[in-house]
């Protein structure tokens, strides 16, 4: 269990990076106080406002917490798929009174300048999403003291990871909610996604770097599975966005326990990359002609997700979930990781129990 990067934090609960406004500091500053690792999401920021983010929550906490950078984004070959899902759109926009956001504004989410943010002011931890970063980056973040961390949805994705030179992989499961963390983003690989419990048996026996559990965990007993299959420490989203330090808006956190939403489902129809989220109209009507183009449909949908969320209209929202979005309680952050580390021990206590009495 010991490694550079669970002895950062007692509880082996890591909060998940949720770009969008959702990982605020107020939030990860409540993870970290609790013991557990929290995270902020530099994703759709620029460099500026990531570097006051980290500045307010080292005013809020003295405790480690990580920062999330999503990878730059090659070329894709739907192109003109892209023009045609706008033409598609045209209706939401009219129907929402707003413009459709220009597609071509930007494909490297300003990473460069977030990593010399990074690089200029360490952070304990690094993670990536959306592919792996060059082993120079990887090696400049350790020798400032920071412990990286990427995503992986495969066990070869997972390989990739440790030969990159990374100090853990996070294994993403299809369960999760929100962009699975997919290094090459093909329409091909759409349905082939592995359940959590298969995968980590698969890159445990593949690399030998600690792995992170990740996708649609919301009980300390779930994180006791994935503990002794083999994962470090869990990290839990969907969990932790119905929390009241949560930046999310009140009408997505009120969508993971209404009883309109009964099912997740992954979906292109918002940025043009596979995310799970709650089966809402726009998913429905949108999803089967959403081209594989990301972030040019992100951008495109912007500013329609914008203006159905202040108008508290849940069924135009990209309402981001896991498969175990049922089981969301709303407690404060903090609660809550106190609660799953209850949970966690109550689980391994049973468990013991179990073997002993055999």
């Amino acid at each position: 269990m010991s490694s550079a990067l669970t002895d950062l934090f007692p509880h082996p609960i890591v909060q998940a990076p949720m770009a969008g406004g959702v990982s605020v500091p107020l939030l990860a500053a409540a993870v970290s106080e609790a013991g557990g690792l929290g995270f902020l999401a530099a994703g759709y920021k620029t460099a500026d406002g990531l570097y006051q983010e980290i500045k307010q929550l080292r005013s809020l906490t003295s405790r480690p917490f990580g920062v999330n950078l999503f990878l730059p984004q090659p070329e894709h070959a739907e192109s003109g798929a892209v023009e045609v899902y706008a033409h598609q759109l045209a209706g939401e926009a009219s129907w929402y009174d707003t413009e459709l956001g220009d597609p071509e504004s930007g494909r490297d989410d300003g990473y460069d300048a977030k990593l010399a943010v990074l690089l200029d002011n360490p952070v304990p931890v690094v993670s990536f999403h959306f592919g792996v970063p060059r082993r120079d980056v990887l090696d400049a973040l350790r020798r400032a003291g920071t412990v990286t961390l990427v995503t992986a949805t495969t066990a070869e994705e997972a390989l990739a990871v440790e030969r990159a030179g990374a100090d853990a992989v996070i294994v993403q499961g299809v369960e999760a909610g929100g962009h699975q963390g997919t290094h090459r983003d093909v329409r091909e690989n759409d349905g082939t996604g592995v359940g959590l419990l298969a995968l980590l048996a698969q890159v445990r026996e593949t690399v030998g770097i600690p792995l992170v559990a990740a996708g649609g965990l919301m009980r300390g007993g779930q994180i006791a599975a994935v503990l002794a299959a083999g994962a470090s420490a869990a990290q839990l989203g969907t969990a932790f966005l119905v929390t009241p330090e949560s930046g999310a808006p009140a009408v997505h956190k009120q969508a993971l326990t209404n009883p309109l939403f009964v099912r997740t489902e992954l979906t292109r129809a918002f940025s043009g990359r596979p995310a799970r989220g709650l089966v809402n109209r726009f998913l429905r009507e949108h999803g089967p002609y959403a081209p594989a183009a990301y972030p040019e449909v992100h951008h495109l949908t912007a500013p329609l997700r914008r203006a159905a969320a202040k108008a508290g209209d849940a069924q135009g929202m990209a309402l981001w979930a896991g498969q175990g979005h049922r089981l969301a309680r709303e407690l404060p952050a903090g609660h809550l990781v106190e609660v799953l580390a209850d949970e966690l021990a109550a689980a391994r206590t049973a468990l013991s129990s179990w073997g002993g009495a055999r």
